[in-house]
């Protein structure tokens, strides 16, 4: 009875999906049935007739015909077919959407994308976005036809192998072309998003009437299970409130995602949606070979200055494969040999693997001398701008090279004016538009803010950073229970613990308001990893003892009444607790006891100390320790040792003012001193 049920639901969705999509004089299309027969043993014509007869879509239908052998046909099925060959060769990726994307990727590149193949990190670059990151060979195979070193023929040969420059989806601190690490769908889309904003954001810093010295666009290329992601929502929502005229997406509408068909859970109309948000929209019809379409709708997208503009483009997921294309089987596993075999006979492609024609490499080799040309115009520029104004070309240079102005750190207890950005209720638009904003260019250092809890919304962002080494600073406020009223949805508990396992991420909880000076400096040189600053609702005094220059340490010696490195005790505590380790030890030493405490403001930047430094702060034959923090105690036994005492909240808070939730969770000066009792 199920699998009828489940034969008659495939059954509908069909006809559904072709009364949807197919012209009326089409209407009564039907894929064929499965075959045994080996794609190899099919003639030519058979196969031809099998594909066509597979395109239940307009596009498809309206427009297929057998592959021509000009120059551009040539040069989108050599990009095909690199894909197909890189998959095939690691029997590993996701072949489907280059061979459907082909011809977009081949008309952007070729044809739109500014660009300087031998020096990927030119300023005025255009930038281009792969969120459909699992597609990624479509964009290795256009940088190597476009000269760039980091992706030369046997790196493609090498796909998704260990040590390699062309991982399984971008990544930008692998393969330099490629401006932001993609993969978790809507991420990308949401990174080209801050990309623009940046780029609009310099254009109207510096821009003078008598020179653009700040004019480039961000293109990126998108699927549907980017469209049906939420962070792509918000992302782009913000795009089209904020007006990014230089913001371009392309839409690979094939209608295809892991699931299968996307008329199973995915049956909004995208164009309407993205009308509503305020950007331009154009419909090509026909993505898989027609060229002029695709050309025309990039060059009225870029007339469109006041709002970013999608395009959606309907294609053929796996175009020219007889029995995979228009299907989830072409999505996420290789072709198999008797499926490449009957491809290339379908397409005309009689080359060997890793094939790229004489007519093909000679076209695209052009971009070459053309993209030093169009830097070299650009230095030239930059040059006459830098005479006649120079006090702002001195500023864009830092933010260029990332190098800091002097005098940076005397400004940081203050906010800089006239840069907030409003970003609503969007966190994981929010943190994946600040990775799209750093990424610009290394200079750019964006934070974003909100409640600490609400990092839930925001984590795979924050992950990102992390991977792609890109320096965005998250400030996040009401760090603990210390909340209060609100209660638990908003206290948060385990987060400490979570980002202090992520790989890459500086995890700052500083205690007073020289800490968080600190925090904000070690976050500013950190170049290469994002920090996450935990900080307060509650107020706290300026603790004796504390410094900007011992958050650097990570973790360092506040106060102490012992001698040669042989404290009774030691207490640690991080933040609004620090105090609280503060006050027990006062008391424990009018008792007479030789206390030590200790402020482990960034358990990674402690941990990054020479083992003597390490051991002066926390010497291994002092076990007498206590630690207390208003959180999760998952991960302390690392600093206390297994004799020591960790006091902290396992299990969720409550929803109280914030002394009785301190009191009755058991996180007070008086818990420490029952514990260093207990152990000294």
């Amino acid at each position: 009875m199920a699998s009828t049920s489940s034969l008659s639901l495939s059954n509908s969705l069909l006809a559904r999906s072709v009364s949807h999509h197919a012209p009326a004089s089409h209407s009564s299309d039907h894929r064929p049935a499965a075959s045994s027969s080996s794609p190899a043993q099919i003639p030519i014509a058979a196969l031809r007739r099998r594909f066509l007869q597979r395109q239940i879509r307009a596009a498809a239908i309206e427009t297929l015909a057998p592959a021509e052998t000009s120059l551009v046909d040539n040069s989108v099925n050599t990009i095909r077919f690199l894909a197909v060959d890189a998959v095939e060769n690691a029997n590993s990726g996701h072949p489907g959407l280059p061979m459907g994307c082909a011809p977009m990727g081949h008309v952007l590149y070729d044809e739109f994308i500014k660009f300087n193949p031998k020096n990927p990190y030119w300023f005025n670059r255009d930038r281009f976005v792969l969120s459909a990151g699992h597609g990624c060979m479509l964009q290795y195979a256009l940088l190597h036809l476009a000269g760039y070193d980091s992706c030369k023929l046997e790196d493609l040969k090498s796909f998704r192998q260990w040590g390699s420059k062309t991982p399984g989806h971008p990544e930008n601190f692998e393969t330099p072309g490629v401006e932001v690490t993609t993969g978790p769908l809507g991420q990308g889309i949401a990174n080209a998003v801050g990309l623009a904003l940046a780029e609009k954001h310099l254009a109207a810093r510096f821009n003078k009437p008598d020179c653009e010295i700040v004019d480039h666009y961000t293109y990126c290329i998108l699927g549907d299970g980017c469209q049906m992601e939420g962070v792509a929502h918000e992302a782009c929502s913000l795009a089209g409130h904020w007006g990014l005229g230089k913001l371009i997406a392309l839409y690979d509408d094939n209608h295809i995602s892991i699931d299968g068909d996307t008329e199973i859970a995915f049956t909004e109309d995208v164009s309407k949606r993205f009308e509503a948000l305020g950007w331009h929209v154009i419909w090509v019809k026909n993505g898989n070979n027609g060229y002029d379409e695709i050309r025309a709708a990039i060059k009225e997208a870029k007339s469109v200055k006041d709002k970013p503009t999608m395009i959606k483009i309907t294609t053929t997921i796996g175009y020219g494969s007889p029995n995979k294309s228009n299907s989830y089987a072409v999505h996420g596993s290789a072709l198999g040999a008797k499926e490449v075999d009957a491809t290339r006979k379908f397409l005309g492609w009689p080359h060997e693997p890793f094939h790229v024609p004489d007519d093909v490499k000679k076209h695209w080799s052009r971009h070459i001398p053309e993209g030093a040309s169009l830097e070299s115009e650009w230095n030239e520029k930059f040059a006459a701008y830098e005479q006649k104004y120079k006090e702002e070309a001195d500023v864009l240079k830092s933010i260029i090279t990332g190098e800091l102005p002097a005098g940076w750190e005397k400004a940081l207890p203050n906010t800089p004016e006239e840069r907030n950005i409003r970003f609503g209720v969007r966190e994981h638009g929010m943190g994946a538009i600040c990775n799209g904003i750093a990424r610009h260019c290394p200079g750019m250092i964006p934070y974003c803010a909100t409640f600490f809890v609400f990092t839930d919304y925001m984590r795979a962002a924050i992950r990102i950073s992390a991977l792609s080494q890109s320096r965005v600073i998250y400030v996040m406020t009401h760090d603990s229970i210390g909340l209060g009223e609100d209660g638990p949805t908003h206290q948060p508990i385990e987060h400490l613990a979570s980002f202090r396992a992520m790989p890459n991420v500086l995890m700052l909880r500083p205690a007073d308001g020289n800490e968080t000076s600190g925090a904000y400096r070690v976050a500013i040189l950190n170049k290469k990893r994002p920090s996450v600053l935990a900080l307060s609702r509650q107020k706290v005094p300026l603790i004796a003892g504390t410094s900007i220059e011992g958050v650097e340490k990570g973790g360092y010696i506040v106060s102490d009444n012992s001698s040669d490195n042989k404290p009774d005790v030691i207490l640690m505590g991080t933040g609004t607790e620090l105090e609280l380790a503060v006050e027990a030890a006062h008391e424990l030493r009018k008792e007479g006891k030789a206390v030590r405490v200790v402020s482990l403001v960034s358990w990674e930047l402690f941990g990054e100390q020479s083992a003597e430094y390490k051991e002066s702060v926390l010497p291994e034959d002092v076990t007498a320790r206590v630690s207390i923090e208003a959180a999760s105690t998952f991960g302390w036994e690392r600093m206390v040792g297994s004799k020591g005492k960790a006091i902290g909240i396992d299990s969720f808070g409550a929803s109280a003012p914030a002394p009785v939730l301190y009191k009755e969770l058991g996180i007070t000066a008086q818990a420490v001193i029952a514990a260093a009792k207990e152990l000294c």
